[in-house]
């Protein structure tokens, strides 16, 4: 098959090493590569606030709100006591009679735990199949390429064609056989023959063809081959693509010739700044041999350009080192181990400072580094914390997601500039209507919870029963001595079937009210009136604010109103009907984040591929330090 290759590609003239079979040559040419209700609405003056009396035996706006005075002339409500002595501040009185937000006291259920927004769309998902099981998907026909199946033995010229000619002719077939290869991770042999049929038919390999060859290689770790194809390449291409350099940065990552991935790199860098995994690829083969001052130097410029590491190249810098630079014949001095432990220290600060979660094999290997100190005694346990905040194996208190004052300060300003006035406040609101809800807010007093009257409405499917739900939560939190604020739209105020006149009568009376127009939005006003009330009030919504989030400019508020938001949201767990007890999702009083008390270390984990960006990991390991 050698020979008969020579004979058909006669244009090629360059002596190469053996590709497909020893003895055979060829030339590869470079191609560019793929790399609602017409009836009259309720009186105006239920817009903005709510009928001081508009019933004889209705709750009193005013005259019963005591406490102390918030700073701003503003009368600041007394909050009560929270469940299982969680309380939302410390600096506030306990009330008598005020029993908290019932929240299941055992396995707590929360919209931010990690794994929740899988399990709940897994669940939407199969009772979307139960009620309609006939508009299940069909099976979609495969096409001629998801049909296509690698041979089981290397297939002659003639064979291929055959094959080919079964298939349709369809152009691209052998791009085609070749991924269907990978996938199968076919034999080598087999994928030469292929080879072979495609020079033999074309006189050439096209540039995409032989990179999908090399990504074969170095996935099934053919690394003899993929040195031929290294040496084939720098001699028939005058530079290779970023693709191709990082496949071969990777394979020699992880052999004895290590040092030319790192002359790869900075080929790469006279062009394009390298990725985060052709970095990590020459640190953890840079540690693996023990040269620990070319993998910081290389860590430091990872950290300078910008970019995120991967986990496993943490993995590899907590991970022993292999053999010393002594044991490799180099004479350059090397980092000292003290400043190396300081280091891997850094890089658990770096952790926290950027919400970093790490992955189960890579906090494995944490523990395992800690352990592994001489005469330090630290001991790795796996744990979880308990729903007051303590780390349930030894003990400690864990940070709260209280914000100090400055960093409360900093939120506010920057959700009220960035969220709530944004680059264009038309699109949100106008002008006219903030200036109207922010005097609103100075004649009110601070309040205890805000509440999405739309979105806790639509909890319940059924429109007949969205008043009845928004009401039987206002009037739980009103019986529980909180003042509330409920937002809406102005057509709630308009009599419907989904808004019946005496429940928004009842609400009125039960808590303070504001109604936007029909097209503002409302989550601007929620939060505002959120942050404006103090840092104990919560809002119940089950908007996840992710889109408000994102507006936010710089990363360090995102992660404060992150922390802020897991403290404060309330969320309905369930449906809500006025014969059940209104029932709240549970909420974090501590912040999940990596932390450290200096003999002791606390590093939530990910023990689930199902964790989206907004939840938070539920494991912990804990490392503390014996005297």
């Amino acid at each position: 098959m050698g020979s008969t290759l020579i004979l058909t590609v006669r244009t090629c003239q360059k002596p190469l090493k053996s590709l497909f079979h020893q003895g055979s040559s060829a030339l590869f040419t470079l191609k560019t590569p793929l790399c609602k209700s017409s009836q009259r609405p309720l009186s105006a003056r239920f817009l903005c606030t709510r009928d001081n009396n508009p019933h004889p035996g209705g709750r009193q706006t005013d005259g019963r709100i005591g406490g102390q005075n918030d700073g701003q002339g503003r009368v600041r409500n007394g909050t009560i006591r929270c469940r299982e002595e969680e309380q939302w501040c410390d600096n506030v009185k306990e009330r008598d009679e005020s029993p908290t937000f019932l929240q299941k006291p055992s396995l707590p259920k929360s919209v931010f735990a990690a794994g929740t927004a899988k399990r709940t769309a897994e669940i939407l998902k199969k009772k979307a199949a139960l009620v309609s099981p006939d508009e299940e998907q069909q099976e979609k026909e495969p096409t001629t390429r998801e049909k296509m199946q690698p041979p089981d033995r290397p297939l002659s010229v003639a064979e291929w064609r055959k094959l080919r000619e079964s298939l349709g002719n369809f152009p691209r077939f052998e791009i085609a056989m070749m991924n269907a290869m990978f996938t199968a991770e076919t034999e080598l042999d087999i994928v030469k023959s292929l080879l072979t049929f495609v020079a033999t038919e074309t006189g050439t390999l096209s540039y995409e063809l032989l990179l999908r060859y090399l990504t074969l290689c170095v996935r099934c770790g053919h690394d003899a081959e993929v040195f031929d194809i290294y040496d084939i390449m720098r001699a028939s291409f005058p530079s290779l693509d970023t693709g191709a350099s990082s496949l071969f940065i990777k394979l020699f990552s992880r052999t004895a010739r290590w040092r030319e991935a790192l002359t790869i790199l900075q080929d790469i860098k006279k062009a394009i700044t390298p990725s985060p995994r052709n970095y990590g690829c020459v640190i953890s083969a840079a540690m693996f041999h023990g040269d620990l001052t070319t993998a910081w130097a290389l860590y430091d410029e990872l950290i300078e350009k910008g970019l995120s590491p991967h986990q496993d190249t943490w993995d590899s810098l907590f991970k022993a080192v292999g053999k010393t630079k002594e044991e490799n014949g180099e004479k350059t001095e090397a980092i000292s181990q003290s400043e190396h432990h300081e280091r891997l220290l850094g890089l658990l600060l770096y952790m926290r400072n950027n919400q970093i979660y790490p992955q189960y094999s890579l906090v494995c290997s944490i523990k395992t580094w800690f352990e592994s100190l001489t005469g330090q005694n630290w001991t790795g346990s796996w744990t979880s914390v308990s729903p007051k905040g303590t780390c349930r194996c030894c003990g400690a208190k864990l940070e709260s997601t209280q914000l100090t004052d400055e960093e409360y300060q900093q939120l506010k300003d920057r959700v009220f500039t960035d969220i709530i006035q944004g680059h264009d406040v038309y699109k949100k609101t106008t002008p006219q209507e903030l200036q109207k809800f922010m005097l609103f807010m100075k004649k009110k007093p601070a309040f205890d919870v805000v509440i999405d009257g739309l979105n806790v409405a639509n909890v319940n499917t059924d429109k007949r029963k969205q008043s009845e739900g928004l009401l039987a939560v206002v009037s739980e939190l009103e019986r529980q001595g909180l003042t509330v604020l409920v937002l809406g739209r102005k057509h709630m105020l308009w009599p419907s079937v989904s808004w019946p006149r005496h429940h928004m009568d009842l609400i009125l009376q039960k808590a303070h009210c504001f109604f936007t127009e029909n097209i503002s939005e409302d989550d601007p006003f929620l939060l505002y009136a959120t942050l404006n009330s103090g840092k104990s009030c919560r809002f119940v919504t089950r908007d996840l604010m992710r889109d408000h989030k994102a507006c936010l400019t710089d990363m360090s508020t995102r992660q404060l109103f992150f922390k802020w938001q897991r403290g404060h949201q309330l969320v309905l767990n369930g449906p809500v009907t006025p014969r059940k007890k209104v029932r709240f999702q549970h909420i974090f009083s501590y912040d999940t984040i990596v932390q450290t008390s200096g003999d002791s270390w606390h590093l939530p984990y990910d023990d689930t591929v199902d964790r989206s960006t907004h939840e938070v990991p539920q494991q912990w390991l804990c490392l503390t330090k014996k005297h």
